[in-house]
């Protein structure tokens, strides 16, 4: 009975952690563009992350700009997001992983070449 009631609180701990909102942006970029010049959309919602395993110690320090650069490729005309929102997550104990993670919706630079017929 003991056994397993160490066994499930070394588990709860294992898998704790937590995830904190960090930033909420309207608008937000990693990229030089001309914020004037272009014709922007919006697009689809992503998510970029950038993370390190922690085995006793972190293995690295997660990078925002990462994340969001990440984020940003997903899609060869995009060059921002829009109503992004920056998280800092840290499920580790002992074990686990820490990242940077951030979610947008893309806005899509249609005066790019190969863009124009992005909706």
């Amino acid at each position: 009975m003991k056994k397993s009631i160490l066994s499930i609180l070394l588990s709860a701990v294992a898998v704790s952690g937590c995830t904190m909102r960090v930033a909420d942006v309207t608008v937000v970029s990693t990229k030089n563009y001309n914020i004037n010049g272009g014709d922007f959309v919006k697009g689809k919602r992503v998510v970029g992350e950038d993370s390190y395993p922690v085995i006793i110690f972190p293995l690295g320090f997660p990078n925002v700009k990462t994340a969001m650069d990440r984020a940003i490729e997903k899609d060869p005309c995009a060059v921002g997001l829009s109503d992004a929102v920056v998280y800092d997550v840290n499920h580790s104990f002992l074990f686990g992983v820490v990242k940077s993670r951030v979610e947008g919706d893309l806005i899509i630079d249609r005066s790019r070449s190969g863009c124009k017929n992005r909706v």
